[in-house]
């Protein structure tokens, strides 16, 4: 029997997170668990005002959906303190991120997550773009 386990997806507002979102069903379908695709907006950032924004989060709402899963949004000035505290609400046992560029301090998002989780939390780094197999 396997051992089911909860996945987060941590989305942004762009379309190519939809890979991040299939790959979060992959899991949780390898594992029997829960799949809950999230995103953290700024305080004062209006995205809906925004068409590419909003189109880009409604299509990602759907691509959740599709995949049986809801895309909870969620305003906040400090995100890595959200999503652990969504890691601690639902939870999660693997984590599904896109890879994320450092920034000039050799720091991330994932990084920096990764340092307030418990050690047992996995994570899943999606590369920016899938490497071609060479035939």
């Amino acid at each position: 029997m396997k051992l089911a386990k909860n996945i987060m997806v941590c989305v942004t507002q762009q379309k190519t997170c939809e890979r991040l979102i299939r790959r979060g069903a992959e899991l949780r379908d390898s594992y029997d668990g829960e799949l809950f695709v999230i995103h953290v907006a700024q305080e004062g950032w209006h995205f809906l005002g925004k068409s590419k924004e909003g189109d880009a989060l409604e299509y990602l709402f759907e691509q959740s959906k599709s995949c049986g899963a809801n895309l909870t949004v969620l305003r906040s000035n400090d995100v890595i303190a959200t999503l652990k505290e969504q890691v601690e609400k639902n939870g999660i046992d693997i984590i599904v991120m896109g890879e994320s560029c450092e920034d000039n301090e050799g720091h991330s998002i994932i990084g920096s997550l990764r340092k307030r989780l418990p050690k047992n939390i996995e994570f899943e780094i999606v590369p920016a773009k899938l490497k071609q197999k060479v035939v």
